[in-house]
């Protein structure tokens, strides 16, 4: 199957941000629905990916070595979290921030105000909270639920290098 330029963008867009969501999708390449996400994927990019247990969305080897790209996550440690991961640049900037291991949880909109002060970025909260979950989805964050869910770093930030793509 030849895949137009437009076809290996969006294939690479699945190889660095696995594992992922419709949703995410969705908001990268401007389409209306999970639905159209889901046609696209079927359609086009069917032999190149694969929902895994959790009905993430994944990359096969065979794409991200046909594009010549290093999945998001590499070397897992011995807790199972990376040590190297690939992520957008809002990604980046909320691991900076969130707390770390050792440190009380925070919502959503502790971690934007954090944004706000540090880089003098003002994100949607909806970013923020889907960056947060797909840091979740990657094994770096963890989710704890109190009155509303929070979040914390299940990893020492020096522990993983960020690399933003």
């Amino acid at each position: 199957m030849t895949l137009s330029d437009e076809d290996k963008e969006r294939l690479a867009d699945v190889v660095n941000l696995q594992p992922t969501k419709n949703k995410e999708l969705q908001d990268r390449w401007g389409l209306e629905s999970g639905s159209e996400v889901h046609s696209y994927l079927e359609g086009t990019l069917k032999d190149y990916y694969y929902r895994d247990e959790n009905s993430l969305i994944r990359a096969t080897t065979e794409a991200a070595e046909m594009l010549g790209i290093e999945p998001p996550v590499d070397d897992e440690s011995e807790e199972g979290a990376p040590s190297v991961l690939r992520v957008p640049e809002l990604e980046s900037r909320v691991f900076q921030v969130v707390a770390g291991p050792d440190e009380r949880s925070e919502s959503v909109v502790s971690v934007l105000n954090k944004l706000r002060e540090r880089f003098d970025i003002d994100p949607e909260a909806a970013d923020v909270r889907r960056a947060l979950q797909s840091l979740k989805r990657k094994g770096v964050v963890e989710v704890i639920y109190r009155t509303v869910p929070t979040f914390k770093l299940s990893v020492e930030r020096d522990d993983v290098d960020v690399e933003v793509v």
